[in-house]
């Protein structure tokens, strides 16, 4: 940006020196071949004294244009000058009125058309109402017009500029937000599947080599089981990595199963009876017909409430009740347990990744989520989730 900027100020001032130079070489010119004009030092300095304030117009332009009307007078004195005097003022006039806008460039104007009719009457009397009189005011306006034009557009497109870097920088944002709500989601929903297999399969594994050596069938049965909850949580994850790795090309992609609602909940119940507990589900129909980002929250909810029966209460039983008042705008889901019968049931009070997902998953659908325990022992978890959101 330093460079930038330091190359910038370079060609302006190379450009401010070549302006310079232009507007004094044709004064001098005119200086020289002229009939009327009269050629001495006086006239030469005067001349190149009107032109300097060219210079200075960048970093000062209201003093610049004070300046080349008060010099002009100096021109008109020494040397009777008349069709180039006007050069430096359109110059500096056009600086002027970019630099500053209309609200200078409107009194200067006036200011400026005043002083040219003070010259016209005293250097070049003649009927003010005349073509020449016009054509020297024109030298006046014109320059403050294509002056506050330009700067009018410049200030356009700095706020086209402007609004699309805003716009660029809250796409940018917008994106990052996604991709952390995305990242958000796919951990939570790999936490329910894997924690829930797992525990599953960790509980089973235990009454399996409880049951080894004194009944062989039933411990062939849990381990058939453990196969099948280890080859379901397989298949999610599956589905689930395939939604990362989109590729039209592959034919051999898994295809993404159809997502879990509350209707499933009762395919909990085969693992979890293995791994004793006892599961009871009581659904309204009025709740069948959710929609499916509020049907898939609610399964994953249960899910994850189950999965913590199984790890902290051991053996008991639970009940999961989904009830809807009739047509009421909210669904609440419950999850009970009576407390287990585990030797040292671990703490429940809500710290881990488990309820925060809960609660998470809750809330993304506007919903809300409450756990704690039970009057009665045990430990309870009441979600409440609107119907209306889509």
């Amino acid at each position: 940006m330093t460079r930038t900027r330091a190359s910038q100020d370079r060609v302006d001032r190379l450009v401010d020196a070549v302006l310079f130079a232009t507007c004094a070489v044709a004064m001098a010119v005119e200086t020289t071949v002229s009939d009327t004009a009269v050629t001495t030092v006086a006239a030469y300095v005067a001349v190149v004294l009107a032109s300097a304030p060219v210079l200075v117009r960048r970093r000062h332009p209201v003093l610049a244009s004070t300046l080349v009307m008060v010099l002009m007078f100096g021109v008109l004195e020494t040397s009777h000058l008349y069709q180039t005097i006007a050069f430096p003022a359109v110059v500096c006039g056009y600086t002027l009125a970019s630099r500053l806008g209309r609200r200078v460039a409107v009194p200067a104007g006036v200011l400026t058309s005043a002083v040219v009719i003070v010259i016209l009457a005293v250097y070049s009397p003649h009927s003010l109402a005349s073509w020449d009189t016009l054509k020297n005011l024109g030298f006046v306006a014109l320059p403050l017009a294509l002056g506050v034009a330009a700067r009018d557009r410049r200030i356009a497109t700095d706020a086209l500029v402007e609004r699309a870097e805003t716009a660029e920088h809250s796409r940018e944002e917008e994106a990052l937000r996604r991709v952390g709500e995305e990242r958000l989601r796919i951990a939570r929903d790999v936490h329910d599947v894997v924690a829930h297999a797992m525990v599953a399969i960790n509980v089973q594994a235990g009454v399996g080599a409880h049951l080894l050596d004194r009944d062989r069938e039933l411990a062939r049965t849990t381990l058939r089981d453990i196969k099948k909850l280890s080859g379901d949580a397989l298949g999610d994850l599956r589905s689930m990595l395939g939604l990362l790795r989109p590729d039209d090309d592959d034919d051999t992609a898994v295809p993404v199963q159809p997502t879990q609602g509350l209707a499933e909940i009762d395919d909990l119940r085969e693992g979890l009876g293995s791994a004793g507990v006892d599961l009871q589900v009581t659904i309204d129909p009025t709740a069948d017909s959710l929609p499916a980002p509020i049907g898939a929250a609610g399964y994953r909810i249960v899910q994850e409430a189950l999965t913590n029966v199984m790890r902290h209460a051991g053996p008991t039983c639970a009940r999961v009740r989904v009830t809807r008042d009739g047509d009421s705008p909210v669904v609440v889901i419950e999850v009970e347990d009576d407390g287990g019968t585990a030797p040292s049931p671990l703490d429940r009070s809500g710290s881990g990744n488990g309820l925060r997902g809960m609660r998470e998953r809750a809330a993304a659908v506007g919903g809300s989520l409450e756990a704690g325990p039970r009057d009665g022992g045990g430990w309870r978890v009441s979600a409440s989730l609107p119907v209306g959101v889509p």
